[in-house]
């Protein structure tokens, strides 16, 4: 999900020749990430507005090379666990809709929702783990919440997976 854009539009410019999709319910968040694509026009975005979760229904199997989920709502009352976006339903879509060998890339400051990706993630199976780290992949660029976890002194982790290669292809 985009939230403010910076990041999907970072990477659509340092990719032309890749088209992104970037799903944000939220009216700010897409009038950002527009602002981001008419300064830099990019035209290979495409905007879902609305639950990510309606789209990862919706894409065809083994559609994507990439799904990034950056700082996600965390909800973190334990009763709201529930809401969180890495769950079994997703990673089980996010599987299907990966090539075999697409990452799954994660980045979140809040402790106890990186600890509980790693788990949902070891239970689905079907990942093998690329690198979980402190550090930033080389083509990142900070996102506005990043910021705010950094300024706040939250250490933010980026884990990212491959989808291992599956015998049903």
């Amino acid at each position: 999900t985009p939230g403010g854009g910076e990041h999907l539009a970072h990477q659509a410019a340092l990719h032309p020749e890749t088209d992104f999709i970037g799903a944000e319910p939220f009216v700010n968040g897409v009038a950002k990430l527009l602002a981001f694509i008419e300064e830099k026009g990019l035209g290979n975005i495409r905007i879902h507005d609305g639950d990510v979760r309606y789209l990862l229904e919706a894409l065809p199997a083994q559609c994507l090379d990439r799904v990034y989920l950056l700082y996600p709502d965390p909800w973190p009352k334990v009763r709201h666990h529930k809401r969180r976006l890495v769950n079994p339903d997703s990673l089980a879509h996010f599987h299907r809709i990966l090539r075999p060998g697409g990452l799954f890339i994660f980045a979140s400051d809040i402790a106890d929702y990186v600890d509980w990706t790693r788990a949902h993630v070891g239970e689905h199976g079907g990942w093998a783990k690329v690198s979980d780290s402190d550090e930033a992949p080389q083509d990142w660029v900070e996102t506005r919440y990043e910021a705010k976890a950094i300024k706040a002194r939250r250490k933010p982790r980026y884990l990212q997976w491959r989808t291992k290669i599956r015998s049903d292809t």
